[in-house]
């Protein structure tokens, strides 16, 4: 990261140059007190691509809303669950494991405009 012109602040990048940072997540990987359950790997010529299911990308983006009062992590969590197919059951049940069953309930409420 260093050569790229990116220091080491704590677990993110940064770069003098962007806003944009990158975080380089502690493992286990968790949404909220929950591990993530499952993690996509895409080959690319650079190397390997991991990501988040669609479900577990909404419950990442829902901890910036419920636990940061974040709503730019509500309104991502609103576009991924509109443009792919997620566990809705699953994200409410671990709302509520959460204490956020109020939240989710914003949550759904903007799913539905």
């Amino acid at each position: 990261m260093e050569r790229l012109g990116f220091h080491e602040r704590g677990r993110y990048f940064i770069h003098p140059e962007t806003t944009f940072f990158v975080e380089f997540p502690d493992e286990p990987l968790s949404v909220g007190e929950e591990p993530v359950k499952e993690v996509s790997e895409f080959e690319l010529a650079t190397g390997t691509l991991k990501v988040l299911s669609p479900t577990d990308c909404v419950k990442d983006r829902l901890c910036a809303f419920y636990f940061w009062n974040d709503l730019q992590g509500l309104e991502q969590a609103v576009l991924v669950a509109k443009s792919q197919q997620v566990d809705l059951k699953e994200i409410k049940c671990w709302s509520k494991a959460e204490g956020k069953e109020k939240e989710f309930k914003s949550f759904t409420d903007k799913l539905a405009l």
